[in-house]
């Protein structure tokens, strides 16, 4: 499968869901955190489900950068940890809340 295809399909699926890419990117790590944590058992304090989440969030960043380097010549790194960021920052808070007891109940 080659990366234009992929780029195509991700772009089809933004149309057609009406989101922007950073709102995709916030989806996409909230859900993926929220699948982990789910299965683990120590649920929203799970390490695991962060991991996952930091561990995807580069994951999708260095596929984007091989885009960027292969079709532009350079790589849009202010671009690349605006992403991460914004895919990692709520699973993050969402963690650091349950670890510290934000929510007593």
């Amino acid at each position: 499968m080659s990366t234009s295809m992929l780029y195509e399909w991700c772009t089809a699926f933004l149309q057609w869901t009406q989101l922007s890419h950073d709102a995709l990117l916030i989806y996409l790590g909230a859900l993926l955190f929220f699948l982990i944590a789910f299965f683990h058992q120590r649920q929203l304090k799970s390490n695991y489900a962060v991991w996952a989440v930091i561990l995807a969030a580069v994951a999708f960043e260095l596929f984007g950068a091989r885009h960027d380097i292969l079709d532009r010549g350079y790589w849009k790194v202010g671009s690349s940890l605006r992403d991460i960021v914004n895919m990692i920052l709520m699973p993050l808070l969402i963690w650091l809340m349950a670890k510290y007891r934000v929510w007593k109940g």
